[in-house]
Protein backbone atom coordinates (compact mmCIF):
# COMPACT_ATOMS: atom_id res chain seq x y z
CA UNK A 1 0.00 0.00 0.00
CA UNK A 2 1.06 3.41 -1.12
CA UNK A 3 1.37 6.51 0.69
CA UNK A 4 2.85 5.00 4.07
CA UNK A 5 0.08 3.25 4.81
CA UNK A 6 0.02 -0.24 6.02
CA UNK A 7 -2.90 -3.03 6.24
CA UNK A 8 -3.03 -4.19 9.81
CA UNK A 9 -6.46 -5.80 10.43
CA UNK A 10 -9.61 -6.98 8.68
CA UNK A 11 -12.91 -4.98 9.58
CA UNK A 12 -14.25 -8.36 10.97
CA UNK A 13 -11.49 -8.48 13.45
CA UNK A 14 -12.43 -5.37 15.30
CA UNK A 15 -16.40 -5.29 16.85
CA UNK A 16 -18.01 -2.44 18.47
CA UNK A 17 -15.66 -1.31 21.25
CA UNK A 18 -12.48 -3.19 19.99
CA UNK A 19 -9.35 -2.29 20.52
CA UNK A 20 -5.92 -3.70 18.84
CA UNK A 21 -2.40 -2.74 19.24
CA UNK A 22 0.08 -2.07 15.97
CA UNK A 23 3.82 -0.94 16.03
CA UNK A 24 4.40 0.82 12.91
CA UNK A 25 7.95 2.07 12.29
CA UNK A 26 8.51 2.66 15.56
CA UNK A 27 5.21 4.45 16.57
CA UNK A 28 2.88 2.47 19.00
CA UNK A 29 -1.09 2.94 17.98
CA UNK A 30 -4.31 1.97 19.47
CA UNK A 31 -6.59 0.69 16.88
CA UNK A 32 -10.15 1.16 18.00
CA UNK A 33 -13.77 0.67 16.65
CA UNK A 34 -16.66 2.47 17.98
CA UNK A 35 -19.80 3.71 15.88
CA UNK A 36 -19.07 1.54 13.40
CA UNK A 37 -15.87 4.07 12.52
CA UNK A 38 -12.34 3.12 13.08
CA UNK A 39 -9.39 5.07 14.62
CA UNK A 40 -5.88 4.93 15.49
CA UNK A 41 -4.51 6.99 18.21
CA UNK A 42 -1.43 7.02 20.84
CA UNK A 43 -0.70 3.54 22.69
CA UNK A 44 0.56 5.92 25.37
CA UNK A 45 -1.60 8.09 27.66
CA UNK A 46 -0.14 11.89 27.44
CA UNK A 47 -0.82 12.08 31.12
CA UNK A 48 1.78 9.31 32.45
CA UNK A 49 2.34 7.49 29.90
CA UNK A 50 0.57 3.99 30.67
CA UNK A 51 -1.17 1.87 27.58
CA UNK A 52 -4.71 3.47 26.97
CA UNK A 53 -5.71 -0.35 25.79
CA UNK A 54 -8.17 -1.35 27.45
CA UNK A 55 -9.91 2.25 28.25
CA UNK A 56 -13.60 2.57 28.25
CA UNK A 57 -14.91 3.46 24.41
CA UNK A 58 -17.79 6.06 24.94
CA UNK A 59 -19.39 8.82 23.04
CA UNK A 60 -16.22 9.15 20.74
CA UNK A 61 -13.86 9.82 23.30
CA UNK A 62 -11.57 6.88 25.32
CA UNK A 63 -10.62 7.15 28.92
CA UNK A 64 -7.03 5.96 30.08
CA UNK A 65 -8.02 2.90 32.61
CA UNK A 66 -5.45 4.03 35.19
CA UNK A 67 -5.74 7.98 35.96
CA UNK A 68 -9.36 8.65 34.54
CA UNK A 69 -7.61 11.07 31.55
CA UNK A 70 -10.31 11.16 28.53
CA UNK A 71 -9.51 11.50 24.83
CA UNK A 72 -11.47 12.44 21.62
CA UNK A 73 -10.81 9.25 18.89
CA UNK A 74 -11.37 11.67 16.25
CA UNK A 75 -8.41 14.24 16.83
CA UNK A 76 -6.31 12.97 20.18
CA UNK A 77 -7.50 15.81 22.27
CA UNK A 78 -7.94 15.93 26.06
CA UNK A 79 -11.77 15.75 27.03
CA UNK A 80 -10.93 15.24 30.37
CA UNK A 81 -7.96 15.58 33.00
CA UNK A 82 -5.43 14.77 34.65
CA UNK A 83 -3.58 15.07 30.92
CA UNK A 84 -3.38 18.38 29.31
CA UNK A 85 -1.19 17.65 26.56
CA UNK A 86 -3.52 15.65 23.65
CA UNK A 87 -2.31 12.19 21.79
CA UNK A 88 -1.13 11.55 18.28
CA UNK A 89 -3.85 10.57 16.22
CA UNK A 90 -3.11 8.55 12.86
CA UNK A 91 -5.11 8.53 9.37
CA UNK A 92 -6.85 5.32 8.55
CA UNK A 93 -7.97 4.29 4.98
CA UNK A 94 -10.90 1.37 4.45
CA UNK A 95 -10.43 -0.67 1.10
CA UNK A 96 -13.29 -3.36 1.32
CA UNK A 97 -12.65 -5.79 4.65
CA UNK A 98 -9.12 -3.97 5.09
CA UNK A 99 -7.67 -1.20 7.57
CA UNK A 100 -4.87 0.84 6.61
CA UNK A 101 -3.10 2.86 9.09
CA UNK A 102 -0.62 5.53 8.21
CA UNK A 103 2.61 5.55 10.16
CA UNK A 104 2.83 9.21 10.42
CA UNK A 105 0.84 10.75 13.22
CA UNK A 106 -2.06 13.38 11.62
Amino acid sequence: MSDDFYVVAAKSELTEGAQLYVELNGEEILLCQHNDQYFAVAYFCSHAEFSLEGGFIRNGCITCPYHGAEFALEDGSVQAPPAFEPIKTYPIKIIDDTIAVSATAK
